[in-house]
């Protein structure tokens, strides 16, 4: 449990909540006794079935809509989010921020069009750098931002496809790394951490629709197998704790060995 200065039970903002990853991070972070407010974009029935889990489980949830890639739309939702904190924790600040919230997919680089680069950007860099910037305000002194990144950023895991994609979770890295640096100050701990292949339904579920794909990722694997939501989660729910207080500034790969 976070202990930050706000005297009250700490909450946390998960990004991208309803499902995968996202989801696996909020059933962790709460099991941990800290409150959390997990957005969605298009999942809303899904995003209630986690706050619902999380509330059976004796935690406290809610759920919020937010549009990573429509940075316009960020006030409203600071608005929204302040209100909710008020409503359910009668409390005025986060103590954690997890920007996990994304899109995957691959596409060749000679495939790649303005428009789908530009979408990698708005979701991926462009919207967690913002929101963050929008959400600092909220963020209580001593708290934990960790920003969910990508093995594909690292040497070993380069597979065609994919440089868009890993260009921007490259700069969500470096970007954090300088966050870092400038909240430390305030006690303020900003770390990335990069899942290798997890059971999601990134790509249009592609795991289930082709069973194969997940073989071939374990035979690659060190610990033979597919990373699940629940593996990273755990990690998360670390992150944004107290136990990691000496933890700032790193990218960490939670990937089972994937591509040694």
């Amino acid at each position: 449990m976070n202990t930050t200065q706000t005297g009250h039970q700490p909450i946390a903002l998960v990004t991208g909540g309803s499902a995968g990853i996202g989801r696996g991070a909020a059933l962790e972070i709460a099991r941990r006794g800290t409150g959390v407010v997990l957005t969605y974009r298009s999942r809303a029935e899904e995003a209630e079935k986690t706050v619902a889990e999380i509330r059976e489980h004796g935690g406290s949830a809610r759920a919020l809509h937010l549009d990573l890639a429509d940075s316009a739309t960020f006030p409203s939702f600071v608005a929204d989010l302040t209100a909710i904190l008020r409503d359910e924790w009668d409390a005025d600040h986060l103590t954690a921020l997890v920007n996990n919230g994304g899109l995957g997919g691959g596409r060749t680089f000679e495939k790649m069009t303005e428009a789908a680069f530009d979408a990698y950007y708005r979701t991926l860099l462009h919207g967690p750098y913002f929101l963050t910037q929008a959400l600092l305000p909220l963020i209580a002194d001593g708290g934990s931002i960790v920003s969910v990144s990508s093995s594909s950023a690292r040497p070993g895991d380069t597979e065609p496809g994919y440089s868009a994609y890993a260009g921007m979770k490259a700069g969500l890295i470096a970007a954090s790394r300088y966050l870092a640096k400038e909240l430390g100050p305030r006690g303020i701990r900003v770390n990335t951490l990069a899942p290798g292949p997890t059971r999601t339904r990134i790509a249009g579920d592609a795991f289930a629709t082709y069973p194969e794909l997940a073989e071939g990722i374990a035979a690659r694997t060190a610990l033979g197998r597919l990373g699940e939501p629940a593996d990273i989660g755990r990690v998360i729910a670390f992150l944004v704790s107290d136990e990691a207080a000496w933890i700032t500034g790193e990218d960490i790969q939670v990937a089972g060995g994937y591509a040694l």
